[in-house]
Order: structure tokens, then sequence, then C-alpha cells
């Protein structure tokens, strides 16, 4: 199939990303499914542009004539820009040069570029100064950016402007291969004139009339058919030494307008002079019969030294693709012609070697009625000579071709060297990109341990002072009847329950912005207002508590099949926060303040919210309904008057739990099977949990906006973000010594420092203080805790 080097798709990239930006290109390369980077070097499939150049129409809707017009004009400017401005600037004197020799520069490139497949370009002048430019392509559907290059190409080299209208669009019948035949009619004016019809009476017309140019070459100038007016003229600027060189005949003093060639009157070389210092010229009519050929071609192609052999019978043409005719080649005959032997036709020693391929000018002698082929080998490497049986000196010393082929052996190791660097920074770039993946994820990990700020001043190496937070709401909870469970079901159905409350526990600290602790066996802890002071933080705890009594209910209990039932218990007051340890560092709250909202877990009751007379103070002039407990026994607080938090009135539950009306129906449907007994939870189910996207609550403190006078919380309008599915990890503590003695602490932990069951004091003076938990019950929870630990290892 067609393919061509990355030069051009880098060239489709870097318009898309000048033009329309990088965020355009990225679209438009994951629309077509195509790389992000293309090596200069490297050779691609044609495939691949096109999908690119299909996809930006798409993109941008416009026509496909449109996009490759423009490519075209910035293709140019590309290549000027990569090193070929002056190889392009000395093609020609004028447009009409320029682009006779357009396949010659094609030529040399492919010295270097050996599986470049080039268009081909034939030029023809008009009568009336016009051209027409004939565009021969394997691509079908890319003319389009010939008028865009042409286009550019005049405005920048040759001050004029032009227009490009397709006279005729084929299949070449004429050439060997399928080729799209495209024939442009051009014509050109100087950009000085395009400019003045805007306002004075020249006119873009139709009949054309020379113009000298800078370098004294012919442009033409438009001029209307029907007005007989004098030729138009234009003064145009020449420097001293073009004036003198253009009216000083040297040697005999005489001023001349132009310049008249001197021939000899008979030719003053012998043939066999010609044959050796031209040693690859061939002679032939136009019946294609041979008449005379070079020494070397004849030492290589023996057959050459047979009288009236056909040229066609020992070589074919490989450029251009024309059929081996007279007349196709006089019609083709300002392109440079490239012959290949025929392996038939060549003596055995070149059976295994590669063809002889010859590239030189065809001219045609009209007294002789022949064409004279003069060329040379076409040899890109020292190598390809070497494989040939070939040396230097069987090249004539008057040939550049023995310079080139020496010159370009260093340009192929230039160019070998070039590629070589620039996969290595494509893989460089790519390790780059990865390691910045690998960061992110690191650095997620760490801050799901440690609060952000925090675990940036340890990655600093600094020391993070323990801070004292005056305000903050603490929150527990845990599962009712936890025992009960722990001693009728598998360890394994444990670890899946816990899991699926966890999970949903952690979306909702990222609805409330508040800051999840830790867990220990079935308990949860959250506090807000710590470590980013809000005043708004026993709201925040308070809906988040909502959210969990909600949440819970998705959660189905291995033993009964129904839903879980969570005791959960707020407090408010002050603690002090820091650091504590150096292998595993763990954002830790010291106080009363913990203790007391241990309690308050501890002495609730299933699928209620215990509130302290704190709580309750920060929350009674807002949109919540609090119903008053009374009086009750708080273990280490004496008696205490509590409340029980019911609901809030000033949002719908899908807004606690961040969810449009959309998805609620999803989420409910979702808690069907949001318990499996077995340890792969469905894939599609677990990954629609898991998109699933989350509204943030707004509250009168937040960041976004400046505070107000109403506290009342709001649902949050703001774009939808993507839950954590943990938030940092710390550790339970209290003021509170208890009087009970032996602590148990039953952790595991894998090599990233995650908690995964803890098992501390404040359980056991739980279920000391639980009446429907005995002293076996106690050794069967801490049995089934350890097997956890030991499972989840």
């Amino acid at each position: 199939c067609p393919r061509q080097y990355g030069f051009i798709n880098t060239c489709l990239k870097s318009l898309v990303v000048e033009k329309f930006g990088e965020e355009t290109w990225i679209k438009l390369r994951d629309a077509a499914g195509v790389q992000d980077t293309f090596l200069t070097y490297e050779v691609y499939k044609d495939e691949i542009t096109m999908q690119l150049v299909a996809e930006a129409c798409r993109l941008l809707g416009v026509k496909p004539e449109v996009v490759l017009r423009q490519f075209g004009e910035y293709f140019f400017e590309f290549c000027k820009h990569s090193g070929y401005d002056h190889m392009l600037r000395t093609l020609g004197g004028n447009l009409f040069e320029f682009t006779e020799n357009l396949d010659a520069l094609h030529s040399y490139l492919a010295l270097s570029y050996k599986e470049m497949n080039a268009p081909s370009f034939r030029v023809e002048r008009n009568p009336d100064g016009s051209m027409l430019l004939h565009y021969y392509s394997d691509r079908r559907g890319l003319s389009h950016i010939v008028p865009g290059i042409i286009g550019a190409v005049a405005k920048d080299f040759f001050n004029s402007e032009i227009t490009m209208e397709i006279v005729s669009q084929l299949e070449e019948l004429e050439r060997t291969g399928k080729k799209e035949h495209v024939v442009f009619l051009v014509t050109q004016w100087p950009a000085v004139a395009a400019r003045s019809s805007k306002t004075g009476p020249f006119p873009r017309a139709q009949s054309l009339q020379p113009l000298a140019n800078r370098r004294n070459a012919m442009i033409w100038i438009k001029e209307p058919l029907h007005q007989k007016r004098p030729s138009l003229s234009f003064s145009m600027r020449r420097s001293h030494w073009e004036t003198i060189r253009g009216l000083v005949h040297l040697g005999k003093g005489k001023l001349l307008r132009g310049f008249q060639p001197v021939y000899p009157t008979t030719l003053n070389i012998d043939l066999k002079t010609f044959c050796q210092a031209f040693p690859f010229h061939i002679v032939f009519d136009e019946q294609l019969v041979v008449h005379q050929a070079g020494v070397n071609l004849q030492r290589i192609v023996p057959g050459l030294q047979t009288v009236s052999i056909h040229l066609d019978l020992y070589f074919s043409i490989v450029h251009p693709e024309v059929t081996f005719t007279i007349s196709s080649i006089r019609k083709f005959i300002n392109s440079h012609f490239v012959l290949q032997t025929r392996r038939d036709m060549m003596p055995e020693a070149w059976k295994d070697r590669p063809m002889l391929q010859l590239r030189g000018q065809m001219i045609w002698m009209p007294s002789l009625d022949c064409m004279l082929y003069q060329a040379s080998p076409l040899l890109r490497s020292l190598q390809e000579l070497e494989e040939r049986d070939m040396h230097i000196s069987d090249i004539a010393p008057h040939d550049v071709t023995r310079d080139l082929i020496l010159l370009n052996q260093q340009r192929l190791a230039e160019m070998e060297l070039s590629s070589q660097l620039e996969r290595k920074k494509e893989e460089l770039r790519l390790l780059s990109q990865h390691l910045e993946e690998e960061r992110r994820k690191t650095e997620n990990l760490l801050y799901a341990m440690l609060p952000k700020h925090v675990a940036n001043q340890l990655k600093e190496g600094k020391t993070v002072e323990a801070g004292e937070f005056k305000e903050c709401t603490i929150l527990f909870s845990d599962v009712v009847t936890f025992t009960n469970i722990c001693s009728l079901c598998e360890p394994i159905q444990i670890v899946l329950m816990l899991n699926s409350m966890y999970l949903r526990f952690d979306r909702l600290t990222t609805v409330h912005n508040v800051y999840k602790v830790e867990t220990i066996g079935d308990a949860y802890m959250v506090v807000g207002g710590v470590p980013i002071p809000v005043s708004s933080h026993a709201e925040r705890v308070a809906n988040f508590a909502l959210g969990m009594i909600l949440a819970a209910r998705e959660v189905i209990n291995p033993v009964t099949g129904g839903p879980i039932q969570i005791r959960v218990g707020l407090h408010s007051g002050p603690v002090l926060a820091g650091v504590v340890g150096e292998k595993m560092p763990r954002y830790c709250l010291f106080g009363d303040t913990v203790n007391t909202a241990s309690r308050m877990e501890s002495h609730g009751l299933p699928d209620k919210i215990h509130l302290s007379p704190t709580v309750y103070q920060a929350l009674k002039n807002k949109s919540f309904i609090i119903q008053e407990r009374g009086e009750i026994e708080v273990k280490g607080k004496g008696r205490m008057t509590t409340y029980f938090l019911e609901r809030n009135t000033g949002v719908s539950e899908q807004q606690i739990m961040g969810l449009s009306d959309l998805e609620t129906g999803a989420r409910q449907q979702d808690s069907q099977m949001s318990y499996q007994p077995s340890l792969h939870r469905p894939a599609p189910q677990r990954q629609r949990m898991d998109d699933l996207c989350l509204i943030p609550m707004k509250y009168g403190d937040s960041l976004s906006d400046p505070p107000s006078s109403s506290h009342m919380c709001e649902p949050q309008t703001c774009t939808a973000i993507k839950p954590r599915d943990s938030e940092s990890y710390g550790s339970l503590h209290s003021d509170d010594q208890s009087e009970d003695g032996g602590v148990d602490q039953l952790k595991d932990t894998d090599e990233f420092g995650q908690t995964a069951v803890k098992f501390t004091e404040k359980h056991i003076d739980d279920l000391k203080s639980d009446s429907h938990v005995d002293t076996e019950e106690q050794h069967v929870i801490t049995g089934v805790i350890k097997s956890v630990c030991w499972l989840t290892q």
C-alpha cells in the first residue's frame, strides 16, 4: 500500500496546533485513532493522513478542498522553516521554471528518502502567457494541495498572485501506472497589480503581456482582450551589476540587449572520445533503435554492442511512469528519466545483483531525428556501489555523481543518527509521561493517607507541628449487631459487606467535604473543621450523617438479607491534631471531644443520629429537624441531655447523597446488587458505581463563594466531580483513660501503609456497655477480626 514519511503528518499536526490549538489536535488525533507523534524519517501508511484530513473536515465543519488548500500553504512555510528555504529558492527564476524543476527536487530528495513516492509535475506554456500545470499522483483526492503550495510559492518567491482552475481531471492513459491526472490552468500577475486593481483601473483580465522581473526572466500581466491599449510596463529596480551584465558583452565591448550563443561550424570531437567522456550515454531513434552508447554502459550491458538492437528490450522506464515510446518521452522531455536494466537481458554475473539504474536527461536532436539520453548511474551510497560490483573510477571524473555518492553517504549517516535521536526523544517523552502518571498515582495514594498540606510538608522534609482546633465536629458510626453477624458469617462475607458500606461513606466525604480520619473494624470516624477550619463544620457532618443512614439502606446484611443498621454519634468541641510516627505517619486527633463523640455513638440507637448538646446548639437554628431524647447516663460523663437528628428540610435526599435526579434511579437499581456473597463483584455493577459522578453540596463558607449571613446548605451548582474511593486514614485517640486495663490492637497493614482492620479500647468499652453482648461473644468477635486480618494479608 502507498506509504509516506512522517514529515507530512508532523506538518499536519503543526498546522492544527498552530491554527486551532492543542485541544483540537487531541480531539482530531483521538477521532482518527492515530498516535500523537510522528518520526520524520519513519514511513507511515497513507491511511493515517487520509483519516486525519477526513476527521479535520468533520471536526471543523469545512470541505476537504478548503483543508487541503490551507495545508498546502502551510506545508510550503513548514518546509522553509525545516531548512529547505535556500533549496526551494534556487529551483527557478520564475514560477514556470520553479514548477518545471519540482521533479528534479523530488529526485534529489529520493536519494535520502528511498521510499518517497512523490507526485510528478509537467508544465506547458500557452501562447497568451498562462500555463497548464499537469499533476500526476498515485494518491487520489489530494490535488487541492497543489494550488495552496503554488500560490504560496508565487507570493513569497516571485511577489505575484495566481489563480488556478481545474481544466480536466482524469485517470492518465499515457502512463504505465494508474495515476490521477489533474490539469490546472495557472494565470499569474504581479502582486502590485493585484493590490492596485482594488482601487484603480487595472483589471484582472484575460490576456497577458510580458514583463521583465528582477532576474530579467519573463512573467506575465493580465489585460482585457477588448481593450486596445499600449502594453503596461513597470520599472523594476535592478542592482548595478545586473545592469552591467545585461548590457556589456565581455571581450568585444559592444552593448547588447541579449545573449546569442555561438556554435562551431563542425563538431570538434571524435566519436571515440565522446563515448569515453560520456560513458553512460545512449543515442536512439524514433523506433528506439540504439545507434551508439557509452563505453562503460557497453561493458555492463554487453547487448548494446549488438547492431540495431531496440532499447526497450534491455531497459524499462522507472520514472516518469510512461510507456516506452518516443512520443511519450517527448511529452515529458523536461522531466528527468530513470531507466533500469531488465534482469533477463543482463549477464549471468548480474543475476544476484540489484539492477543498474541510470538517471539523466532526454534531449531531442531534430537534425538527426534521434534522442540523446545523457545519464549517470543512480547510486545513493557506497554500499549500492559495492552491491553492483562497481567503483568510483567507473564514473567520469567530470560527473558530480562521484561527489554525490560520497556526500550522500555522510548525509545518510547523519540521517540515521538523527532518526535514532528522534526515537530516543520519543521514548523519553513517553517515559516522562509514564513517570508523571505514576507520580500522580503516588501523590493520590499519599493524599489518601494524610491531608494534602501535611503530605506536602513531609515530602519537603519539614516537621509538621501539632495544631489546636477550637471548634470541630466529630462523628463515629458502627454496625448494629455486628457481633452476631461476625459469628454467623464467613470472614470474606464480612469483608465484602464492610467494603460495600465504606465505599458509599467515602463518596459522601467528597460531597460534604469532611475529613475521614480512619476506620476500625465496623467503626467509621469523620471530622468536620479539621484540617481546614470551616464555620459550617456541624452542618457538614450532620448532612454527612443523614447520608450515612440513607447509604446504609443499600448495604445488605448477609445474615438477614435485609439492609444493615448503623448507629451514629456526633459531638462538637476542641481537639489537638498532629502527625504521629515516621515509618507510617498518621494524622491523629487528641482530646476529650473524641471520647465524647465515641460515647454518643455507643449510647445511640439503631438507624438514629445521636447528638450531644454542643452539636444541638450549633444546629438548632438551622433547617434541621431535631428531637430531644432526654437525659441519659453517659459512661465517664455522667448525666447528659442528648438529641436525635431526624432530617434536613432545606435539601432533598438526592442532594444529600450528591446525586442528580437522573442518577437516583440507577443508584436504587444498583443497590439491589450492593452485596454479593462472592469474592468478585460483577464488573458492570462495579464500574457503574466507580463512574458515578457526585455533586458537592454548597455551604455558606465554601471556598468558591464568600461567606453569607445564612449558613443554610444548598445544592452545589458547580461541575460534578469524580469521587475518591478513600480519603486519608488516621487513628482514633482519646484523652479519656480507660479503667479496663488491657487493650487489644489487631492491625494488618500492607506495604502501602493502608490499615485493614483495627480493634481498640473503644470497641472493648462498647462491648462491655452493650447488654446484648456477653464475654463469650467478645471472644468470638476477636477471633473473627483475626481471621479478617489474615484474609486481607
